[in-house]
């Protein structure tokens, strides 16, 4: 076989037309073959000839996309000074662009026998994992984008769907079955019409990155369904390939972001760049750990056989290593530049930000996010926290960063649910969360607002259970969290009880209303919409299954939901005073009132909030103006962002309370938007001083036109402008 040269850069299996060079990073390694697996599974070994600055490469002229290959990494295994090469186990590239196969769990894959004692393993494992490990494929990079332009939204209009490729799309009726389940499936027409007619602006897909089904699972008939167990940071899953795995699904991932931004969406993708699937000193041996074991992973320093680890899985990639950086930075150019991906979600993203122990937003890895021209334009979501010391940092994130507002999940639960003391807190987190952002120079935009995501209950169960029901996992419901801040309605799951159930759907409204009508960034789960139940389980990890899928064949209640909640995706996106990119001015979002009549609090009788009113416990209810000609920033035309008023009623209390409408200076007729208690709204006009009547846990929003008296407040607030 003709072997040339090649050259270090860029790393990984790169096609060029003509031939393929191959680089491949290890600084520990003394020799390093490169393996050549043909359609029957035979091998052909090429010593790899070059090394610069740790970096081996080779350049095999003829070789074609859909090649598969893998490497043979020779040097020491001494795992107590943090080495673990083993040339008899054949290592995946960790900057392949596809993968074929997944690896079956043999003893092969580890590098000790079974049956060693865990804490002294012994002597290397020698046996050959060839044919019990997935391969590496050579991919042809070139695709015709055709006119595919980036919907690049800005934050504040964004609308974030939060879905897996498999649950949202394998149970679709319209969808042929033979694509269902993958990346084709979301590029259905079916598909698209869901989440246009919604009015979601971005699909947040969880992880699309090949991810390794763990083996354990697999002993017990499960799997991996969401896949945070990255092996291959450049590939798309070859599990959600329709159309093949020897480089096909690269094409395939493509052709459906491009249809998704056809639509107008965006694709942000959950990345998990805090770990890899390797696991602890007991797992595989499949890239990381044979190639350079010690560069990759953060090792106990007193014990380098073990694994540092901040994440719960076993490992923690060793983030001050610049072959790690280069590697997530590469992996992220990756995606934007080749995959036109919009923007990425970053789980257990304080892990990253821990360059030696402490979590640090001055490490190297914001520091080279910061200064990237192509990663600094995009979407960055972090999921702001580790299980490890503290590890718990909503509100730290750099200001280039949104964040997940774990706050606003449980203070708006404990709100509906009705816990007290909360009014004051629940009114700073449906202004923005100014407490935890305002101080770094962000703004609204950077609190991403969910009050459920895919860890956890679903909102139809948050309304249905009061206890987990993880049964079906195989933990005896150990697992998953036990605090979930969820209440049944009075029964434990599903009921025939009409009240119940009316009761269920309400609370649902609630949630939906709230989430939607928040400053900042709504992000839904997929399903939720329609009222998806997984049946009380709150950690489907591992349910590849109807717990975990979309049911599409939906009943009246269920639709009257996607109805209710398109509505309001459309109300936000009318109404700009819904969706502000600033805080209120003055105290304000912390439940104050605004100094310059952007926004002020009621309480049921029509009077403003006090000291008092915030500080009693017991108040579950209040009503919030927000002045829609008070708006600070300025249209895209440079015009006054000129809005409607709207005034909402937020009713946790479990008797109906009348509400006095504020007096003429805060508008002069309202019409009732929204009522989370009715099917059909009342279109009565009210006046100034109008009783409202908000039934029992229930949201009322009201809306007045523009016009205002010349004397009032707003129009005060308006001149000063």
């Amino acid at each position: 076989m003709e072997i040339w040269p090649g050259k270090p850069y860029p790393l990984g299996a790169t096609y060029d037309g003509t031939g393929v060079n191959f680089a491949l990073f290890s600084e520990v390694a003394e020799k390093v073959e490169l393996c050549l697996i043909d359609d029957d599974g035979a091998e052909t070994r090429v010593a790899v000839p070059e090394v610069d600055g740790f970096v081996w490469h080779a350049y095999l002229p003829g070789v074609q996309p859909g090649q598969r290959y893998g490497y043979r990494v020779y040097g020491p295994y001494d795992p107590a000074a943090g080495h673990r090469c083993n040339p008899a186990k054949l290592l995946l590239d960790p900057y392949a662009k596809a993968f074929d196969g997944m690896a079956d769990g043999d003893q092969s894959l580890f590098s000790y026998d079974f049956d060693a004692p865990s804490d002294d393993p012994g002597k290397a494992n020698v046996d050959d994992s060839l044919g019990h490990t997935m391969l590496s494929v050579v991919i042809n990079p070139f695709f015709d984008w055709g006119q595919d332009r980036l919907p690049r939204r800005e934050y504040h209009e964004t609308v974030i769907y939060e879905a897996h490729v498999k649950g949202l799309t394998e149970l679709h009726p319209d969808i042929p079955k033979d694509i269902r389940g993958t990346y084709a499936g979301i590029a259905h027409p079916a598909t698209i019409a869901h989440l246009t007619e919604l009015g979601v602006t971005a699909i947040e897909l969880m992880p699309v990155h090949q991810f390794v089904n763990d083996f354990t699972l697999r002993e017990k008939g499960l799997s991996n369904y969401w896949g945070y167990n990255t092996i291959g940071f450049l590939a798309p899953h070859n599990g959600y390939a329709a159309y093949g795995t020897r480089g096909e699904q690269v094409a395939e991932f493509k052709g459906m972001v491009k249809a998704l931004h056809e639509a107008g969406i965006e694709v942000i993708l959950d990345v998990v760049y805090n770990h890899t699937a390797e696991g602890n000193h007991l797992g595989p041996t499949l890239a990381f750990r044979g190639i350079d074991n010690a560069s990759y992973y953060r090792l106990v320093d007193e014990d380098k056989a073990h694994y540092y680890d901040t994440t719960g899985t076993g490992n923690s990639l060793l983030m001050r290593h610049p072959h790690v950086l280069q590697l997530i930075m590469d992996s992220l150019r990756y995606w934007v530049t080749e995959m036109h991906v919009d923007g990425f979600r970053f789980d257990l993203a304080a892990t990253l930000a821990r360059q030696f122990h402490e979590v640090d937003k001055l490490s190297a890895f914001f520091d080279l996010v910061q200064q990237d021209p192509v990663v600094s334009q995009v979407k960055l979501i972090a999921e702001p926290w580790d299980v490890g010391d503290g590890g718990y940092q909503v509100g730290n994130f750099p200001p280039l960063w949104t964040e997940w507002n774990g706050q606003y999940r449980d203070t708006v639960r404990d709100f509906w649910r009705g816990e007290p003391a909360t009014l004051g807190e629940f009114a700073s987190r449906i202004t923005g969360s100014s407490d935890l952002y305002e101080h770094s120079g962000r703004k609204p935009i950077a609190s991403i607002n969910f009050v459920t995501a895919h860890d956890g209950f679903t909102l139809r169960d948050l309304v249905s259970y009061n206890e987990k029901h993880n049964e079906a996992n195989g933990e005896d419901n150990n697992d998953g969290e036990s605090h979930n801040r969820s209440w049944n309605c009075g029964v434990e799951g599903p009921t025939k009880n009409k009240k119940v159930n009316a009761l269920r759907v309400r609370q649902q409204r609630n949630f939906l209303a709230t989430l939607l009508l928040s400053q900042g960034v709504p992000m839904l789960l997929h399903g939720d919409e329609l009222g998806r139940s997984q049946g009380g389980n709150n950690n489907g990890y591992c349910q590849d299954n109807e717990i975990s899928w979309i049911n599409w064949d939906l009943e009246q209640d269920q639709l009257n939901l996607i109805a209710f909640t398109r509505r309001l995706v459309e109300l936000r996106r009318e109404h700009p005073v819904l969706r502000r990119r600033r805080f209120f001015a003055g105290s304000a979002s912390h439940g104050g009132e605004s100094e310059i009549g952007e926004i002020a609090w009621f309480e049921p009788g029509g009077t403003h909030m006090d000291e008092e009113s915030w500080a009693n416990g017991y108040a579950r209810s209040m009503m919030v103006f927000l002045n829609g000609q008070a708006i600070p920033e300025l249209d895209t035309r440079g015009q006054k962002t000129i809005d409607d008023h709207f005034l909402v009623i937020f009713n946790a209390h479990s008797d109906a309370i009348d509400f006095t409408l504020p007096g003429a200076d805060y508008g002069d007729s309202w019409r009732i938007e929204v009522d989370t208690a009715a099917e059909e709204v009342d279109a009565t006009v009210h006046a100034p001083g109008d009783t409202v009547v908000a039934q029992a846990r229930s949201t009322v929003v009201l809306r007045c036109p523009r016009q205002l008296p010349s004397g009032s407040p707003a129009g005060a607030a308006i001149a000063r402008r």
